[in-house]
């Protein structure tokens, strides 16, 4: 675990500095500079271009990494990446012609409800295009396990871009309408910055030379189309279903509530940016028990990390609600429901990085299209009901739904578990906390009390998963930091 943990823990730093710069920037800079309109806006054109990023990178950010160890030599390393960089435009070029061509069909399902969409949606498939291809120099960073710079690229450049340009919207340098472009332009920045860093990680010689497992790599490339649009989706196809049925306001109300929620998975996206190529490499080299190892290592260690976020974020989320502007409130049970989507994705560890380097994949591809299905028809029920709550019961559910197969799917054909007892004693841990500190506040200003709090609760979940030794991992991190305080445990 020794890189593993080291980018983890650099990875979980950057990811956490640049959610910081978002925590700015969404609760404060874009509910106080943009109206509810204009962030709606800027979140439906990102939730609709995540949706699109799968399809357009053609799965190649998950092909580089199932399929770079298997090359023996470097010159057939160099010629599959030289090749594999190309093949997202077998998608992109038929799918920007059809965009184009069918333009008016395609922005109508939206703009009946919210015109005010209109001079801005043809910027959804730019930005998938743009977010398709950072994933593209991105995951040929990390087969070449350098994966810290490249997160820093993608969890702080384009948030510090974001901030300077609400900026430039409160002092009127800015248009509300050029900082949505401007957002454009923050993700085609990102790109090309991950470009240079991948250019300098390793520069290829560019030849066509077709791979001679050519049919197996775009077999695979098409079917994980399939995966990483479930995945996508799962976590952004609410967020463009709910302009089809209510006011773009409300998609304003429901990004400040799932703000709060996602920061619970920050640590899993730290930590899958250094695991994802390593289960790709223990799993060519079919090294089941360190596998295993790894899974549970990686299991436990998140959910360590992703409960005590959780915790915080539950036990504090009243007070959160005071320090925005009141017509940004009601989204309190998102909050709760989207947040548990979240730690139950933690709770699995590195499950779908098993899940896409295994032959089995296909199988499981097929429940990802049933829970889309699924999704849809639960965010058509829900929504027009219960409007964003509606919204995060069904993506609740769906996620729920969809986790519990492939959790059941890897324990049996792979015969890899990710719980052990300790799982259990965190969970307790977690459960205790928020019953003991949900229900009462400190009588004053909410900040401080956000503070206070947090800090009471940091000494009861630490101290206790360090004295009951949930995590190796996190008692030799406590040890470290507690450590350079001169304080010896």
């Amino acid at each position: 675990m020794g890189i593993v943990q080291s980018q983890s823990i650099r990875n979980t730093l950057i990811t956490f500095f640049g959610f910081g710069i978002g925590a700015i920037n969404a609760l404060f800079f874009y509910t106080s500079f943009l109206q509810k309109e204009y962030y709606g806006i800027v979140s439906t054109i990102l939730s609709g271009a995540n949706i699109l990023m799968p399809i357009m990178a053609f799965g190649v950010q998950n092909t580089i990494i199932r399929f770079f160890s298997q090359y023996e030599t470097e010159e057939k390393r160099e010629q599959f990446l030289s090749f594999i960089v190309f093949m997202p435009l077998f998608l992109i070029v038929p799918l920007g012609i059809g965009f184009y061509v069918f333009y008016d069909e395609i922005a109508g399902v939206w703009l009946q409800e919210n015109p005010s969409l209109k001079p801005f949606f043809w910027l959804i498939p730019v930005v998938g295009l743009l977010m398709a291809y950072f994933e593209v120099f991105y995951a040929w960073v990390k087969v070449h396990m350098q994966s810290v710079i490249g997160n820093f690229i993608s969890e702080v450049l384009v948030r510090s871009l974001v901030m300077v340009m609400l900026l430039m919207v409160h002092f009127e340098v800015l248009t509300k309408p050029q900082f949505v472009y401007g957002v454009a332009f923050a993700y085609l920045a990102q790109t090309v910055g991950m470009f240079i860093y991948a250019m300098k990680v390793r520069r290829p010689t560019f030849t066509l030379v077709i791979p001679e497992n050519i049919r197996e790599v775009v077999y695979y490339s098409t079917f994980i189309i399939v995966s990483g649009g479930v995945a996508v989706m799962l976590v952004d196809f609410d967020k463009v279903l709910i302009p089809k049925y209510k006011a773009i306001e409300e998609n304003a109300v429901y990004s400040v509530a799932i703000f709060f929620a996602t920061v619970i998975a920050v640590p899993f996206r730290a930590m899958t940016q250094i695991v994802a190529p390593i289960t790709a490499k223990l799993m060519v080299e079919k090294k089941w028990e360190e596998l295993n190892e790894l899974y549970q290592k990686t299991s436990i260690n998140l959910q360590v990390t992703g409960g005590f976020i959780m915790l915080l974020i539950f036990v504090n989320v009243n007070q959160m609600y005071q320090i925005v502007p009141d017509d940004y409130s009601g989204g309190l049970w998102v909050v709760f429901m989207i947040g548990l989507s979240k730690y139950y994705d933690v709770l699995l560890g590195n499950n779908n990085s098993i899940i896409v380097n295994t032959h089995y994949y296909r199988t499981v591809l097929l429940f990802g299209v049933f829970t889309v299905f699924l999704m849809i028809v639960l965010n058509a029920i829900f929504i027009p009901l219960y409007g964003i709550n509606g919204s995060a019961f069904a993506t609740l559910l769906t996620i729920m739904i969809y986790n519990t197969i492939k959790f059941f799917f890897v324990v049996k054909k792979m015969k890899l578990f990710p719980f052990t007892a300790k799982t259990g004693v965190s969970l307790g841990i977690v459960c205790l906390g928020f019953v003991l500190f949900y229900f009462w506040d400190f009588p004053f200003h909410p900040i401080l009390n956000i503070g206070l709090k947090s800090i009471i609760v940091t000494l009861f979940y630490v101290g206790l998963h360090y004295y009951w030794k949930v995590s190796t991992e996190v008692n030799q991190v406590i040890r470290n930091v507690a450590a350079k305080f001169s304080i010896h445990l």
